[in-house]
C-alpha cells in the first residue's frame, strides 16, 4: 500500500484490503506504536473507512514488535486549554465507539506489548488473538494518568470487579495465557496476524447480516438485562427469517450434514 503524507505528515495507521477483508495496522514501529493523537486520528480514521467500505471483517494489528506499548510517554505534551484536551480524550473514546459500533467484527492480532490504551484497543475487539510472548497491562495510574477507552466500563465485565481493580490499581501485568483464562483472549497462538486472517475469512463467509445482528445483540447484551436481550433476539431473528443470505445457509447446512445430527 503506497504511503501518503497526510496534513504534511505520514500517517501512521495504515488501511489494506485482502479480499473481503480489511487490515487495519498501526504503523509506529520505532515507538512500538505508542498512542499520540496523530495515530488515534488515523486510527479513527481508518475505523471509518471500514465502515464506509464495509468488508465482511476487520483485522486490527501492529507493525514491528508490538502491537501498542500504551501512551507515548516521551513525546512532549503539548500546550492545550481544556476544550482541546476534552476533543483529544474524545478522539481516544471515539476508537473504542467505532470498533464497537461497526457492523462487522473486529478481531485483534497482538504480539509483544499491549500496555495501557493498547490493552484498551485490543479489549474492545470482538476476538483477540495473543503470541505467547504478549504483555498485557493497564500502568497509567503508576505514571499518573487515568484509564481511558471505557475500561471502567468494559474490563468489570469482562473480569469482575475484584480482578478489574486489581488490574488497575496495581497495574499487574498479564501474559497471554493468563488473559486468556480470564476471558480477555481467544486464543493463544504463535503467529497471531496469521490466525486473525484465517478467522477474519471464515467470517467473511458467514451471512453479514446476521454476523452484524449478533454482534450488535451481543454489545447490547452487556449492559441490558435479561427482558432486552429477548426484545433483541426477536427483532434479530426477524429480520434475518426471510432474507436470501439466511435460506442459502439453511439449505447449505442442510446439504453438508442432511441425516448427520442435529442443526441450530
Amino acid at each position: 500500500m503506497t504511503t501518503e503524507v497526510v496534513r504534511g505528515r505520514a500517517p501512521t495507521v495504515r488501511f489494506a484490503r485482502t479480499g473481503d477483508v480489511a487490515v487495519v495496522t498501526l504503523d509506529r514501529p520505532e515507538r512500538l506504536n505508542a498512542v499520540n493523537d496523530a495515530l488515534v486520528r488515523d486510527l479513527c480514521g481508518a475505523l471509518a473507512r471500514a465502515g464506509d467500505e464495509l468488508p465482511a471483517a476487520v483485522v486490527l494489528t501492529g507493525a514491528g514488535r508490538a502491537f501498542c506499548a500504551g501512551h507515548d510517554l516521551k513525546e512532549a505534551p503539548e500546550d492545550e486549554d481544556d476544550a482541546a484536551a476534552l476533543a483529544r480524550l474524545d478522539r481516544l473514546a471515539e476508537v473504542t465507539r467505532r470498533i464497537r459500533q461497526l457492523s462487522m467484527p473486529v478481531v485483534a492480532a497482538v504480539r509483544g506489548y499491549a500496555l495501557g490504551a493498547g490493552f484498551e484497543f485490543a479489549i474492545c475487539c470482538d476476538l483477540v488473538i495473543a503470541d505467547p510472548g504478549t504483555v498485557f497491562g493497564f500502568p497509567e495510574v503508576e505514571v499518573g494518568l487515568a484509564v481511558t477507552g471505557g475500561v471502567t466500563h468494559l474490563l468489570p465485565l469482562m473480569v469482575g470487579p475484584a480482578k478489574a481493580n486489581e488490574l488497575v490499581l496495581m497495574g499487574s501485568r498479564l501474559d497471554a495465557h493468563d488473559a486468556a483464562a480470564l476471558g480477555l483472549v481467544n486464543l493463544v497462538a504463535e503467529d497471531p496476524l496469521a490466525h486473525a486472517l484465517e478467522w477474519a475469512n471464515v467470517l467473511a463467509a458467514k451471512p453479514r447480516r446476521a454476523l452484524a445482528l449478533a454482534k450488535s445483540c451481543l454489545a447490547a447484551g452487556l449492559t441490558g438485562g435479561l427482558e432486552q436481550a429477548f426484545a433483541l433476539e426477536t427483532t434479530a431473528s426477524l429480520a434475518l427469517a426471510a432474507t436470501p443470505d439466511a435460506r442459502a445457509a439453511a439449505e447449505t447446512f442442510r446439504a453438508r450434514h442432511d441425516g448427520a445430527g442435529p442443526s441450530a
